[in-house]
């Protein structure tokens, strides 16, 4: 995609597609998950159903990307660190959920350079996620 197509949209958000392709993108990281048993790691961590989780990705993804604010209409500021303390996330729980996400992203054709680009954002923030050494 060239620069100038890039700053046609107003935000990731846009880019990505909107709100159905967020869905689309979510729903694909959790199928995998179940599906895929290098995933194995991150799915134990969800415990027995993902539909919640699958919510409450796609409502904070809607509004990180730049698009409606449905996770802090909900639940406030998404606090993510102390949210996800509660859960023992280590490097394999990290790499396992980049490259699902990665996997998500090739599959539901989000754009290459945005795809870059997100990985680099969801790096960042999954490593300080992490709260345990391992």
């Amino acid at each position: 995609m060239s620069s100038e197509t890039q700053a046609s949209f107003a935000s990731p958000f846009e880019w990505i597609g909107g709100e159905g392709a967020v869905r689309a993108l979510v729903d694909r990281f959790y199928d995998l998950m179940d599906l895929e048993p290098r995933y194995q790691a991150l799915r134990e961590a969800h415990g027995s159903t993902l539909q919640d989780a699958r919510d409450k990705l796609f409502w904070f993804l809607c509004g990180w990307l730049g698009g409606p604010e449905h996770y802090t209409e909900r639940f406030g500021h998404p606090r993510l660190r102390m949210r996800h303390m509660p859960f023992s996330i280590g490097v394999l729980e990290r790499d396992q959920w980049l490259a699902c996400m990665d996997q998500a992203m090739q599959e539901t054709q989000v754009d290459a350079v945005l795809r870059e680009r997100l990985n680099e954002s969801f790096y960042k923030t999954a490593d300080w996620m992490r709260n345990r050494g391992a």
